[in-house]
């Protein structure tokens, strides 16, 4: 039971995993299910003739797996999503949609499997079962009564597979529009700005191998333990291989201290590997200051790699200068850390040499994310550590198929050499002005320039910023549909009516006239590879994202597409043959892609190719800068709690950081808590301050946690309501969630 009187605080966790991970995982899989369907899945998860796992995108091992090829959090999404709770036309008749948006998201997500096709129609209270064809037809006659194509917005989820994603885009374009947002544009797309600009990838450039044998790692703004524990393993071979790793984060997270393998005697005896051997807290967004420390140092000591730079790259000499003249006391002001911590680091790179950085949302969601990015990027062109093995950049995504989702063209703005091939394979003209991303979306949603809002998977409404906007968005459209496995908030604030349309998990058999198919998922790290169902779907009335798809483009594009949808939704290898002639890179697809262990897309900068307009590498020069809250504010950051992936919430606990049972949280550094007179568990309001006004979170608890003064931090999705729709990344417009202003007052 969630609630103030229930939150229990512990100390916080040293070393990650164990025996309390194992224990974890079956808990939820033997609550959740019945352990003769738990086994079958956890068999079958990221297995090389088994299915991808439905959370994370850390890669899998390419020359040996194990049997139990799984994390925690892999173990949790399994559970959650093979679950025996049932959500079926019964349980909607049962609770009306006013009733279930007084759930928690905790409660939604125990629910449930939905098990059929839904429809709230106008004016309506609850949701009622539809059949299939009718809900297709019901979509259809509004699609079709828009006056413009660019009234519907497609948003896509990053655990929506290849497949589905290519046809869902080619859905879109044949409608006529470029309305592709997805959940890239709420987390890497700051990473993919700064890339493709200065090293003209997107992608990260390194594999697996290449983590286990660096010299050095750089952990920036991530928190492996919880959001990638298998990136964990990986870690620990580096060290034992010798690499010095660097975790640079405001708080202490356990999974950048150490590490018990679950699957090693010693972890089984509580033993854990360090991993980070030195570990900095700069203040939230400080780390563009830091990055640039490192650079000083590096140019000062003429520890670069001259020969590389000469080679490869543009812009040295003005970059050179611009970090000689820079302040050590602005940059120990702006990072929160001391000039001897940022030489200390660039001295142990310079010396090593092979360094990889790895980052996430602590560096993508800031206003100046794209030219923090830069400077990692600087600091790895001037150690000439880019593009060769043990070194490079290792952007860590999230979801399992987000990488995938961009490669097919879910994207507002597609090159046009994708779409010359798009249109050629398709006898279209294809739409090329850009469409919205998330926030513009969310804008125009509000705007009443919205009249259908479709997601492919995905949570939008608590995925994205300004909650509360958000939603009064979403309650201008005409019609929002959502193509679902569970019930969530997204489904209980709809246009004037919605569609629930249910398909099929990852790990569930997919059956297409009686004949198995199979879909393709793109890790982190730019492997493809097959993920196969295994086990008999929730529900006899549930269709695959592919078949909804492909019904729903059918029925609204009848007489306007030359598209063989009936043909690509009974085969998927058909949809693989069209992928092969439209996508750079994915020749052969249907061949390569049924090798075990899938294949590697080519990566022109992890092979010192740059696909940039000078064909070389990119200094980037702009003054350093960081976010700072007026005086008596304070700096928020959203993040997960050690129980949720993305929105979906498994339970109320986040046992690393020592919290149980509870989840409107806000951490805070002790010293702060007592200048403002707060005890531990106390109740506090929140206001953030943007130019546009201020947005309220009240009923949050303040817990006492080391991390720098002037910093908080709490649990979305129940702080994004915090969160500013106006407040976004320039150059990339992901929104701010870790560069909140914030004050906090005594309930």
């Amino acid at each position: 039971m969630e609630g103030p009187s229930a939150v229990t605080v512990d100390e916080p966790s040293h070393s990650a995993a164990g025996t309390t991970a194992v224990v974890s995982s079956f808990r939820h899989l033997l609550t959740r299910t019945g352990p003769l369907r738990a086994a079958q899945g956890m068999m079958g998860l990221n297995q090389t003739d088994g299915f991808d796992c439905p959370s994370c995108a850390w890669p899998d091992p390419e020359d040996h797996r194990s049997a139990f090829e799984f994390c925690e959090n892999g173990a949790k999404a399994l559970a959650s999503e093979i679950t025996k709770g049932r959500v079926d036309p019964a349980f909607f008749a049962k609770h009306s949609i006013a009733e279930l948006t007084t759930w928690s998201d905790y409660q939604l997500d125990q629910a449930g499997r939905l098990t059929h096709p839904m429809v709230r129609r106008a004016g309506a209270t609850h949701y009622e079962a539809i059949g299939w064809d009718e809900a297709f037809a019901f979509a259809s006659a509004e699609f079709r009564a828009m006056p413009l194509a660019d009234q519907a917005v497609f948003y896509t989820s990053g655990r929506a597979s290849n497949e589905a994603a290519f046809l869902w885009q080619l859905f879109a374009r044949q409608l006529g529009t470029n309305n592709l947002p997805d959940c890239s544009n709420m987390c890497h797309e700051s990473s993919g700005v700064a890339m493709k600009e200065a090293v003209g990838v997107g992608k990260g450039t390194v594999t697996l191998d290449d983590i286990h044998h660096a010299g050095m790692i750089l952990l920036m703004g991530q928190n492996p333990g919880t959001n990638h524990p298998r990136m964990l393993s990986a870690l620990q071979t580096a060290v034992r291989n010798g690499a010095h790793l660097v975790a640079v984060n405001p708080l202490k997270e356990a999974g950048l201290l150490g590490f018990k393998h679950p699957q090693e005697a010693s972890g089984v005896l509580g033993m854990s590997t360090p991993l980070a051997a030195d570990y900095l807290q700069p203040v939230l967004n400080g780390d563009m200051a830091f990055l640039r420390g490192m650079a000083k140092t590096l140019v000062e000591d003429g520890t670069v790699d001259h020969d590389f730079i000469q080679a490869h790259t543009t812009g040295f000499e003005v970059y050179a200068d611009a970090v000689r003249s820079q302040d050590w006391e602005e940059l120990e002001a702006l990072s929160g850390l001391t000039r001897d911590a940022m030489q200390r680091t660039a001295r142990e790179a310079g010396q090593r040499r092979n360094l990889i950085t790895c980052w996430a949302m602590g560096l993508t969601q800031h206003r100046n994310s794209v030219a923090t990015l830069r400077e990692v990027i600087n600091v790895h062109l001037l150690l000439g550590a880019i593009g060769k093995p043990g070194a490079g950049l290792c952007p860590v995504r999230g979801h399992s198929n987000v990488q995938g989702d961009r490669t097919m063209g879910i994207f507002e703005k597609m090159p046009d050499s994708f779409l010359d091939s798009l249109e050629e394979e398709f006898k279209f003209d294809a739409p090329r002005a850009h469409g919205y991303d998330t926030v513009a979306a969310i804008r125009a949603m509000h705007a009443g320039k919205v009249q259908i809002f479709a997601a492919l998977g995905g949570n939008f409404l608590q995925a994205s910023p300004d909650t509360e906007y958000t939603a009064e968005g979403l309650g201008r459209c005409r019609l929002t549909i959502q193509i679902a496995t569970k019930l969530n908030r997204s489904h209980l604030v709809t246009g004037r009516s919605a569609l629930i349309l249910p398909c099929l998990g990852r790990s569930e058999e997919d059956l297409r006239a009686g004949v198995p198919q199979f879909v393709t998922v793109e890790d982190s790290m730019s492997m493809v590879h097959a993920s196969r169902g295994k086990l008999t779907p929730a529900s006899p009335h549930l269709m695959s994202e592919t078949a909804i798809v492909c019904g729903l483009a059918e029925a609204a594009l009848k007489g306007k597409s030359q598209a063989p949808w009936q043909d690509f939704s009974n085969n998927y290898d058909h949809i693989r043959d069209a992928v092969e002639r439209v996508v750079p890179d994915f020749e052969n697809f249907n061949d390569r892609v049924r090798h075990p262990g899938g294949f590697r897309l080519p990566n022109g900068a992890g092979r010192r190719v740059w696909d940039t307009p000078s064909k070389k590498a990119g200094f980037h020069t702009v003054p350093v800068s960081a976010f700072q809250a007026a005086p008596g504010r304070f700096v928020l950051q959203t993040f997960r709690s050690h129980d949720q992936f993305n929105t979906t919430i498994y339970g109320l606990n986040d046992r690393y950081r020592g919290i149980g049972h509870g989840r409107r949280i806000i951490f805070m550094n002790p010293g702060d808590m007592k200048r403002l007179g707060l005890k531990p568990l106390q109740l506090v309001d929140i206001t953030s301050h943007w130019s546009d006004g201020t947005r309220h979170a009240d009923g949050f608890q303040a817990i006492p946690y080391e991390m720098p003064e002037g910093n908080c931090a709490a649990y979305y999705p129940e702080a994004n309501v915090l969160v500013p729709i106006g407040s976004a990344a320039e150059f990339s417009g992901t929104p701010t969630s870790k560069s909140v202003e914030i004050s906090i007052k005594p309930s």
